[in-house]
C-alpha cells in the first residue's frame, strides 16, 4: 500500500526530527511499550461531545485511568477536569494545547476526538510520542494525511485503533463471515445509506468574534486560521471544507465501513461518480446536504447515499428519508436474498421480503474494550478497527467528497446518463428527486451538481485518467506553520 507515496521526493528525516523538538519530545520513546503495564494512563484531547463520554467509558475499564484532558476552549476544558477529578476521586490534569500533554512521559494512550482537521497530526504526533492511540472518525481530513498515519503507526510501532466502533459489532461481523464464505450466493450490488434530517446551520454575513475562552490558534492548529463564517463556533465546523468532510465523512464513514467490512475489501473501488448539493437551507454550510455517489469496487456497483433533508410528502416524514423499506445502513443484494443491516443488527430476506435470518448486535459495544485489549497485548493483529482499516474506509468517503467538489449543475437527465449502468443508481436519482420535489425545490432554479468519472489507482492511491490533475489536488491538505504534517513521519 501506499506505493505512491514512496516515489515522492521525502524531505530529510530532520524535519521528523525538528517536529519532534518543537514538541519538546524526542522523535521516539518507547517506554509505552517497554514497561509492564498494571494500569494504563489515557489522555484523551477534544471532551466537548464525542469526548466526553470517552472519559466515563475508558474510566469504566479496569485497569484504565483518565489522567489528562485536552481542549483549546478553557472553559470547557476546566469544566470537564473538574468534573472528571470529582466523579473519579483521582488528579486530572488539564492542557489547552496538545503539543504540551505530550511531554508527559506517564501517558500510554492518547484518545483522539477533535474536530477532523486535527485527528492525523494529533495520532503523527502522538506515535512519534510513544503513546498509542484511539482516533475518531473520520480518522484523516484527506487521503495523503491518513497515509501518513499509516506510516507512523508503522514506523513506531503503535497500537493505533479507529473510531469506527461497527467494526466491533458481532452482527456485522457475523453477517460478514457468512456472505465472504459464499453462502447467500454471488454479491450482485450494494446499497449504502444514512437517511436522517437535520437542521440548517443558519447564515451569518459578517464574520463573527471567537468565543474569548478560544485558543483559536491551537483550535485551528493545521488548517486554516479563517474568519469565522458561522453562527455556532463549535460542531458546525463539520458542514465546512476547511475542517469538515460533510455528513459522508462524518456519519457516512460507519456505514461504508461496515460494507467494506462485510465484503472483505483490503482497499477500495476504482470508479466513482457522484451528483448532489445543499439544498433548502440559505446558511453557512458549504458541504451537500443531499449526496449519493456510484462507485465500482472491480465490477461491483455500490451506491452510497447520505442525506440530511426530511421527506415531508412521503413515509420519512420530518425525521428523514426511506429507501427501500429500510431506514439506512447497507442492503447487500445476493442471487436469492438481500442483507440489511443497521447499527446494531438487521437480516436476511428472501425475494417476497421474508426475514429468513436474523443477525443480533450492539453497534460494537465493546470496541474501545478491544483497543484496551490490544493494546496491553502489543499486536496490531488483534485490534478491529487497526489505522489501516480506518483510512481506507475513510477514503472511500475522501473519493466521495472530491467527486462532489469537481462537479458543475446538472439535470436528472445528465445525471440519468452518467449512472445508467446501475440501475440502483437511477432507482437513488429518481427516489433523491422524488424528495426534493417534497422539499418544494425547484432542480430547474437549483440543479443539482454532477462530477465528473473518475479513475483511483488504489494501490497508488491517486487518481488518474483524464480528471486525475484536478482530482490529486485534492488529496493533500495545506499545513499551516509550525502544525504540518512531516513528509517524513
Amino acid at each position: 500500500m501506499m506505493s505512491q507515496l514512496n516515489r515522492r521526493k521525502f524531505l530529510k528525516n530532520s524535519i521528523a526530527s525538528t517536529a519532534a523538538a518543537y514538541l519538546g519530545l524526542s522523535s521516539y520513546r518507547s517506554y509505552a511499550a517497554d514497561k509492564s503495564i498494571d494500569e494504563l494512563r489515557i489522555a484523551i484531547a477534544g471532551i466537548r461531545g464525542r469526548g466526553n463520554q470517552h472519559i466515563a467509558d475508558f474510566q469504566k475499564i479496569e485497569g484504565v485511568k483518565v489522567v489528562a484532558l485536552c481542549d483549546p476552549d478553557k472553559e470547557i476544558l476546566d469544566n470537564r477536569v473538574k468534573e472528571t477529578t470529582s466523579r473519579y476521586g483521582h488528579k486530572v490534569q488539564g492542557y489547552v494545547d496538545v503539543r504540551r500533554l505530550l511531554d508527559r512521559k506517564d501517558i500510554d494512550i492518547l484518545v483522539i476526538a477533535a474536530p477532523n482537521h486535527w485527528h492525523s497530526l494529533m495520532t503523527t504526533y502522538a506515535c512519534q510520542a510513544g503513546k498509542h492511540v484511539y482516533v475518531e472518525k473520520p480518522v484523516s481530513h484527506c487521503i495523503w494525511e491518513g497515509c501518513q498515519m499509516v506510516k507512523a503507526a508503522r514506523k513506531y510501532n503503535r497500537i493505533v485503533q479507529a473510531g469506527t466502533q461497527q467494526r466491533s459489532c458481532p452482527a456485522v461481523q457475523e453477517a460478514a463471515r457468512d456472505i465472504q464464505s459464499g453462502k447467500y450466493g454471488k454479491v450482485q450490488w450494494v446499497h449504502c445509506s444514512r437517511l436522517v434530517a437535520r437542521a440548517s446551520i443558519d447564515k451569518v454575513t459578517e464574520p463573527q468574534s471567537v468565543p474569548a475562552t478560544i485558543d483559536y490558534n491551537v483550535w485551528a492548529g493545521p488548517a486554516p486560521m479563517t474568519p469565522v463564517m458561522r453562527k455556532s463556533f463549535h460542531y458546525d465546523w463539520h458542514w465546512q471544507w476547511n475542517w469538515g468532510d460533510g455528513e459522508m465523512g462524518n456519519w457516512g464513514v460507519h456505514y461504508v465501513d461496515d460494507l467494506r467490512h462485510l465484503l472483505g475489501w483490503n482497499d477500495v473501488p476504482t470508479r466513482v461518480v457522484a451528483a448532489g448539493n445543499r439544498f433548502v437551507w440559505d446558511d453557512n454550510g458549504e458541504t451537500p446536504n443531499m449526496h449519493f455517489a456510484l462507485f465500482y469496487h472491480k465490477n461491483l456497483p455500490v451506491v452510497v447515499d447520505i442525506r440530511n433533508l426530511p421527506d415531508p410528502k412521503r413515509r420519512g416524514g420530518s425525521n428523514g428519508a426511506v429507501y427501500l423499506n429500510s431506514r439506512e445502513g447497507n442492503r447487500i443484494q445476493c442471487e436469492e436474498v438481500s442483507i440489511r443491516l443497521v447499527r446494531g443488527g438487521g437480516g436476511v430476506y428472501d425475494r417476497n421480503g421474508k426475514r429468513i435470518n436474523q443477525y443480533k448486535g450492539d453497534g460494537g459495544s465493546d470496541h474501545i474494550g478491544n483497543f484496551i485489549s490490544a493494546v496491553r497485548s502489543g499486536r496490531q493483529q488483534d485490534l478491529a478497527a487497526e489505522i489501516e482499516v480506518g483510512h481506507l474506509s475513510t477514503s472511500m468517503c475522501h473519493l466521495a467528497n472530491i467527486a462532489f467538489r469537481l462537479g458543475a449543475q446538472a439535470d436528472p437527465d445528465q445525471i440519468h446518463a452518467s449512472m445508467k449502468s446501475s440501475e440502483d443508481a437511477i432507482n437513488t436519482l429518481k427516489d433523491i428527486c422524488e424528495q426534493l420535489t417534497g422539499n418544494d425545490v425547484d432542480l430547474t432554479k437549483t440543479p443539482l451538481i454532477l462530477g465528473p468519472q473518475l479513475t483511483y489507482d488504489s494501490n497508488k492511491e491517486m487518481f488518474t485518467g483524464p480528471e486525475a490533475e484536478a482530482a490529486n489536488k485534492f488529496l493533500k491538505c495545506t499545513y499551516r506553520e509550525p502544525f504540518v504534517m512531516p513528509e517524513s513521519v
